[in-house]
């Protein structure tokens, strides 16, 4: 069934509608200072070590310092490949001997502060994208445990085959998630190089940003749509903001390249449109339409 998505963006608050027929089928909405910071990835600077509580107090440049437990520490292992889980079974290294005060670390928040408790942080990295999720410091290929075991293994098997791919980049791991089940190779190739993308970012600002800088958010409502909503079924993308506009048009060429647009920005009766192939199965082209 044809579907149009229509946005109302404001610097408070991003509303996005799916309609199909007229009627309203989901509602997102995101208000801007109710985002949380889990995901987010940071070069966070050691201010304290603190060997009897085994974790580390980290500036990311908030209010309050983070929190690092030891069992948060990435370790890398000899075996190089050995699969996530089984390095959280192993003992971990004391972490007076991991990290040390004045010491520059990228860190990724997993719990968001609460009352007087900063963030607490994992050196251990995970980017989720549409279909899956990539570990860049692991080589572990894993799927979801709500897919049924008798298909696990043929959606382990092909995963492994397009991670292996060279034009595909080589390294990292990747656990598919529920929703990736009925991925189609292609759809799974553009979820590979984009979460590959975004990591290469990562490193690269890691080198180049001071400590306490952000090296990487988690997609906002509007990216999450071009990434996450846009089906084989969607006709337009309408939205209000020439600026916002501009940003999900720049987030496509970057990102997804197959997004980008063909044909050029062109005025007419007081909207700007530009055409864009579908990235996904249906070879039917879509509008994104700034009103």
């Amino acid at each position: 069934m044809q579907q149009d998505i229509l946005i109302n963006w404001s610097p408070q608050e991003t509303r996005v509608a799916v309609v199909e027929q007229g009627a309203v089928q989901e509602l997102h909405i995101e208000r801007t200072l109710e985002r949380g910071l889990v995901g987010n990835i940071y070069l966070g600077k050691v201010s304290r070590v603190l060997p009897g509580m085994q974790s580390a107090f980290i500036d990311i440049g908030l209010e309050r310092a983070a929190f690092l437990h030891v069992a948060d520490v990435w370790q890398r292992h000899e075996s190089g490949d050995a699969p996530m889980i089984a390095r959280k079974n192993e003992p971990p290294k004391p972490i007076e001997h991991q990290v040390f005060e004045g010491q520059s670390i990228v860190v990724q928040v997993i719990k968001d502060p609460i009352g007087t408790k900063g963030a607490r942080l994992s050196t251990q990295i995970s980017i989720a994208g549409r279909l899956l999720v990539h570990l860049p410091q692991d080589e572990h290929i894993g799927v979801s445990q709500k897919i049924t075991p008798e298909e696990r293994d043929a959606l382990r098997g092909r995963l492994q085959q397009l991670v292996g791919l060279k034009e595909n980049g080589g390294g990292g791991g990747f656990i598919l998630r529920t929703n990736g089940e009925d991925a189609t190779d292609d759809e799974l190739a553009e979820d590979i190089a984009y979460l590959r993308k975004t990591w290469a970012r990562v490193k690269n600002a890691a080198v180049t940003l001071p400590p306490m800088s952000v090296l990487h958010q988690d997609l906002n409502l509007l990216q999450r749509v071009l990434r996450d909503m846009v089906g084989e079924d969607t006709q337009s993308i309408r939205i209000d903001s020439k600026e916002q506009f501009g940003l999900l048009m720049a987030f496509g060429k970057e990102f997804m390249p197959s997004a980008a647009p063909s044909c050029s920005c062109t005025k007419a009766s007081g909207r700007f449109s530009t055409c864009i192939p579908s990235t996904r199965k249906s070879p039917k082209r879509w509008d994104a339409v700034w009103i």
